[in-house]
Protein backbone atom coordinates (compact mmCIF):
# COMPACT_ATOMS: atom_id res chain seq x y z
CA UNK A 1 0.00 0.00 0.00
CA UNK A 2 2.83 2.32 0.75
CA UNK A 3 4.98 2.00 -2.48
CA UNK A 4 1.92 2.40 -4.45
CA UNK A 5 0.92 5.29 -2.37
CA UNK A 6 5.12 6.86 -2.90
CA UNK A 7 4.73 6.16 -6.66
CA UNK A 8 1.61 8.11 -7.32
CA UNK A 9 2.73 10.92 -4.71
CA UNK A 10 6.04 11.10 -6.91
CA UNK A 11 4.23 10.30 -10.24
CA UNK A 12 5.74 7.21 -10.54
CA UNK A 13 3.68 5.63 -13.20
CA UNK A 14 3.13 4.77 -16.55
CA UNK A 15 1.00 2.81 -19.08
CA UNK A 16 2.05 -0.83 -20.49
CA UNK A 17 0.55 -1.15 -23.93
CA UNK A 18 -0.76 -4.42 -25.24
CA UNK A 19 -2.20 -5.24 -29.10
CA UNK A 20 -5.69 -6.61 -29.25
CA UNK A 21 -5.94 -7.91 -32.86
CA UNK A 22 -9.12 -8.18 -35.16
CA UNK A 23 -9.37 -12.26 -35.69
CA UNK A 24 -10.55 -11.64 -39.36
CA UNK A 25 -7.89 -11.34 -42.09
CA UNK A 26 -5.74 -9.12 -42.36
CA UNK A 27 -5.68 -9.35 -38.48
CA UNK A 28 -4.83 -5.59 -38.14
CA UNK A 29 -4.68 -4.26 -34.64
CA UNK A 30 -8.02 -2.97 -33.50
CA UNK A 31 -6.85 -1.34 -30.22
CA UNK A 32 -4.51 -0.47 -27.71
CA UNK A 33 -5.33 -2.01 -23.96
CA UNK A 34 -3.20 0.21 -21.65
CA UNK A 35 -2.18 -1.40 -18.06
CA UNK A 36 -1.20 0.60 -15.29
CA UNK A 37 2.01 0.24 -13.53
CA UNK A 38 4.28 1.85 -10.60
CA UNK A 39 7.71 2.00 -10.25
CA UNK A 40 9.36 0.83 -6.84
CA UNK A 41 11.60 2.75 -4.44
CA UNK A 42 14.23 0.72 -6.85
CA UNK A 43 12.87 1.91 -9.87
CA UNK A 44 11.54 -1.89 -11.12
CA UNK A 45 8.15 -1.89 -12.77
CA UNK A 46 5.22 -3.37 -10.89
CA UNK A 47 2.29 -4.31 -12.74
CA UNK A 48 -1.20 -4.16 -11.39
CA UNK A 49 -1.92 -7.56 -10.67
CA UNK A 50 0.22 -7.24 -7.93
CA UNK A 51 -1.38 -3.96 -6.36
CA UNK A 52 -4.21 -3.53 -7.35
CA UNK A 53 -6.18 -6.27 -5.15
CA UNK A 54 -4.63 -4.39 -2.36
CA UNK A 55 -6.04 -0.75 -3.53
CA UNK A 56 -9.02 -1.13 -5.31
CA UNK A 57 -11.17 -0.65 -2.57
CA UNK A 58 -9.36 2.67 -1.22
CA UNK A 59 -9.13 5.87 -2.45
CA UNK A 60 -5.69 5.15 -3.60
CA UNK A 61 -7.08 2.64 -5.98
CA UNK A 62 -9.42 5.68 -7.86
CA UNK A 63 -6.07 7.57 -7.65
CA UNK A 64 -4.38 5.30 -9.71
CA UNK A 65 -7.36 5.39 -11.91
CA UNK A 66 -6.62 8.58 -12.40
CA UNK A 67 -3.11 8.01 -13.13
CA UNK A 68 -4.17 5.43 -15.80
CA UNK A 69 -6.66 8.02 -17.85
CA UNK A 70 -4.03 11.05 -17.48
CA UNK A 71 -1.33 8.83 -19.02
CA UNK A 72 -3.84 6.93 -21.75
CA UNK A 73 -5.53 10.57 -22.83
CA UNK A 74 -1.95 12.27 -23.18
CA UNK A 75 -1.24 9.07 -25.40
CA UNK A 76 -4.38 9.60 -27.71
CA UNK A 77 -3.73 13.45 -28.04
CA UNK A 78 -0.29 12.88 -28.78
CA UNK A 79 -1.24 9.75 -31.46
CA UNK A 80 -4.09 10.68 -33.66
CA UNK A 81 -4.12 6.90 -35.03
CA UNK A 82 -4.31 5.31 -32.23
CA UNK A 83 -6.95 3.97 -30.34
CA UNK A 84 -6.55 2.67 -26.79
CA UNK A 85 -8.84 0.87 -23.90
CA UNK A 86 -7.80 1.80 -20.44
CA UNK A 87 -9.30 -0.18 -16.74
CA UNK A 88 -11.41 1.51 -14.76
CA UNK A 89 -13.25 0.63 -11.44
CA UNK A 90 -16.92 1.51 -11.11
CA UNK A 91 -16.04 3.09 -7.74
CA UNK A 92 -14.18 5.71 -10.16
CA UNK A 93 -17.66 7.10 -11.10
CA UNK A 94 -18.65 10.40 -9.35
CA UNK A 95 -15.08 10.88 -8.19
CA UNK A 96 -14.06 14.33 -8.70
CA UNK A 97 -10.62 14.00 -10.11
CA UNK A 98 -10.98 10.96 -12.28
CA UNK A 99 -14.61 12.93 -13.88
CA UNK A 100 -12.73 16.24 -14.48
CA UNK A 101 -9.87 14.64 -16.21
CA UNK A 102 -12.13 13.04 -18.79
CA UNK A 103 -14.24 15.93 -18.96
CA UNK A 104 -11.76 18.54 -19.47
CA UNK A 105 -10.59 16.54 -22.06
CA UNK A 106 -13.01 15.84 -23.95
CA UNK A 107 -13.89 19.39 -24.00
CA UNK A 108 -10.80 20.07 -25.38
CA UNK A 109 -10.64 17.65 -28.69
CA UNK A 110 -14.67 16.14 -28.60
CA UNK A 111 -13.37 13.59 -31.24
CA UNK A 112 -11.24 12.25 -28.48
CA UNK A 113 -14.01 9.73 -26.79
CA UNK A 114 -14.36 8.26 -30.53
CA UNK A 115 -10.90 6.42 -29.97
CA UNK A 116 -11.15 5.57 -26.03
CA UNK A 117 -12.45 2.60 -24.58
CA UNK A 118 -13.15 2.25 -20.90
CA UNK A 119 -12.92 -0.99 -19.32
CA UNK A 120 -14.90 -2.61 -16.11
CA UNK A 121 -14.60 -5.47 -14.92
CA UNK A 122 -17.46 -7.97 -13.52
CA UNK A 123 -17.34 -7.54 -10.01
CA UNK A 124 -16.91 -3.69 -9.84
CA UNK A 125 -20.00 -3.66 -12.37
CA UNK A 126 -22.14 -5.33 -10.07
CA UNK A 127 -21.40 -3.71 -6.98
CA UNK A 128 -23.65 -0.47 -8.47
CA UNK A 129 -24.87 -2.12 -11.74
CA UNK A 130 -27.19 1.45 -11.22
CA UNK A 131 -24.42 3.75 -11.56
CA UNK A 132 -22.66 2.13 -14.17
CA UNK A 133 -25.99 2.09 -16.67
CA UNK A 134 -26.23 5.61 -16.16
CA UNK A 135 -22.79 6.18 -16.63
CA UNK A 136 -22.38 4.48 -19.54
CA UNK A 137 -25.08 6.33 -21.02
CA UNK A 138 -23.78 9.52 -20.78
CA UNK A 139 -20.53 8.57 -21.55
CA UNK A 140 -21.28 6.98 -25.21
CA UNK A 141 -22.75 9.98 -25.87
CA UNK A 142 -19.57 11.19 -26.37
CA UNK A 143 -18.26 8.04 -28.65
CA UNK A 144 -16.48 5.84 -25.85
CA UNK A 145 -17.48 2.52 -25.69
CA UNK A 146 -17.48 -0.21 -23.01
CA UNK A 147 -16.01 -2.99 -22.76
CA UNK A 148 -17.04 -5.42 -20.18
CA UNK A 149 -13.81 -7.40 -18.60
CA UNK A 150 -13.56 -11.32 -17.59
CA UNK A 151 -16.48 -11.67 -18.94
CA UNK A 152 -17.81 -15.10 -17.75
CA UNK A 153 -16.11 -15.44 -14.09
CA UNK A 154 -19.46 -14.65 -12.71
CA UNK A 155 -22.90 -15.43 -13.70
CA UNK A 156 -24.69 -12.33 -12.22
CA UNK A 157 -23.69 -9.83 -14.55
CA UNK A 158 -25.93 -11.90 -17.50
CA UNK A 159 -29.22 -10.83 -15.39
CA UNK A 160 -28.27 -7.06 -15.75
CA UNK A 161 -27.43 -6.98 -19.30
CA UNK A 162 -30.73 -5.30 -20.49
CA UNK A 163 -29.54 -2.68 -18.06
CA UNK A 164 -25.99 -2.27 -18.80
CA UNK A 165 -24.96 -1.37 -22.34
CA UNK A 166 -22.02 -3.04 -22.84
CA UNK A 167 -20.26 -2.35 -26.41
CA UNK A 168 -17.82 -5.07 -26.24
CA UNK A 169 -17.22 -8.01 -23.72
CA UNK A 170 -13.43 -9.24 -23.11
CA UNK A 171 -13.73 -13.22 -22.09
CA UNK A 172 -12.21 -13.94 -18.97
CA UNK A 173 -8.40 -15.30 -19.24
CA UNK A 174 -9.31 -18.92 -17.43
CA UNK A 175 -11.57 -19.88 -20.35
CA UNK A 176 -9.41 -19.35 -23.19
CA UNK A 177 -5.27 -20.59 -22.21
CA UNK A 178 -5.37 -23.95 -23.60
CA UNK A 179 -8.83 -23.94 -24.93
CA UNK A 180 -8.23 -25.62 -28.01
CA UNK A 181 -7.70 -29.13 -25.41
CA UNK A 182 -10.20 -28.50 -22.97
CA UNK A 183 -13.50 -28.91 -23.99
CA UNK A 184 -15.53 -27.93 -20.88
CA UNK A 185 -13.95 -24.14 -21.48
CA UNK A 186 -15.10 -24.63 -25.31
CA UNK A 187 -18.78 -24.99 -24.26
CA UNK A 188 -18.46 -22.39 -21.99
CA UNK A 189 -16.87 -19.99 -23.94
CA UNK A 190 -19.21 -20.64 -26.70
CA UNK A 191 -21.87 -20.18 -24.61
CA UNK A 192 -20.21 -16.55 -23.29
CA UNK A 193 -20.00 -15.63 -27.45
CA UNK A 194 -23.55 -16.43 -27.95
CA UNK A 195 -24.53 -14.24 -24.96
CA UNK A 196 -22.34 -11.41 -25.95
CA UNK A 197 -24.15 -11.40 -29.76
CA UNK A 198 -27.47 -11.90 -28.63
CA UNK A 199 -27.17 -8.40 -26.50
CA UNK A 200 -24.49 -6.71 -29.70
CA UNK A 201 -21.22 -6.62 -28.03
CA UNK A 202 -18.36 -7.93 -29.77
CA UNK A 203 -16.21 -10.24 -28.22
CA UNK A 204 -12.63 -9.89 -27.21
CA UNK A 205 -10.94 -13.44 -25.72
CA UNK A 206 -7.95 -12.29 -23.31
CA UNK A 207 -5.20 -14.82 -23.06
CA UNK A 208 -4.58 -16.10 -26.36
CA UNK A 209 -1.08 -17.71 -26.25
CA UNK A 210 -1.11 -20.81 -28.85
CA UNK A 211 -2.40 -20.89 -32.48
CA UNK A 212 -4.40 -23.66 -31.69
CA UNK A 213 -6.30 -21.59 -29.02
CA UNK A 214 -6.31 -18.54 -31.58
CA UNK A 215 -8.05 -21.27 -34.31
CA UNK A 216 -10.34 -22.52 -32.11
CA UNK A 217 -11.67 -19.01 -31.00
CA UNK A 218 -11.66 -17.31 -34.66
CA UNK A 219 -13.70 -20.63 -36.09
CA UNK A 220 -16.31 -20.05 -33.20
CA UNK A 221 -17.08 -16.29 -33.84
CA UNK A 222 -14.76 -14.04 -31.52
CA UNK A 223 -14.01 -10.90 -33.03
CA UNK A 224 -10.52 -9.97 -31.63
CA UNK A 225 -7.77 -11.80 -29.71
CA UNK A 226 -5.29 -10.37 -27.19
CA UNK A 227 -2.58 -12.43 -25.45
CA UNK A 228 0.87 -13.37 -25.91
CA UNK A 229 0.42 -14.75 -29.25
CA UNK A 230 0.37 -11.64 -30.62
CA UNK A 231 2.95 -9.41 -28.33
CA UNK A 232 2.91 -8.63 -24.41
CA UNK A 233 2.41 -5.40 -22.59
CA UNK A 234 5.06 -3.10 -23.92
CA UNK A 235 6.14 0.47 -21.65
CA UNK A 236 7.70 1.27 -24.95
CA UNK A 237 5.10 2.62 -27.77
CA UNK A 238 3.88 -0.82 -29.18
CA UNK A 239 2.35 1.28 -32.41
CA UNK A 240 5.26 3.28 -33.24
CA UNK A 241 7.08 -0.30 -34.25
CA UNK A 242 4.07 -1.91 -35.82
CA UNK A 243 3.33 1.17 -38.21
CA UNK A 244 7.29 0.51 -39.21
CA UNK A 245 6.24 -3.10 -39.78
CA UNK A 246 3.57 -2.40 -41.63
CA UNK A 247 0.92 -3.49 -39.72
CA UNK A 248 -2.42 -1.61 -39.85
CA UNK A 249 -3.56 0.28 -36.91
CA UNK A 250 -6.71 1.37 -36.44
Amino acid sequence: MQMVADAVQHNQTLLAYQPVTQAMAPRGIAFYEGFIRVLDPAGRVIPARDFMHVVEEKEIGREIDCHALQHGLQALKKFPQVRLSLNMSARSIGYHRWEQLLDRSLKQDPTLGERLVLEINEASAMAAPELVSDFLGRMQKHGIAFALDNFGASTTVIGHFRQLLFDAAKIDGQFVRGIHANRDNQAVVRALIGIAKQFDMFTVAEMVESREDAEFLVSNGVDCLQGYLFGGPSEALPWTEDMKQGKKVN
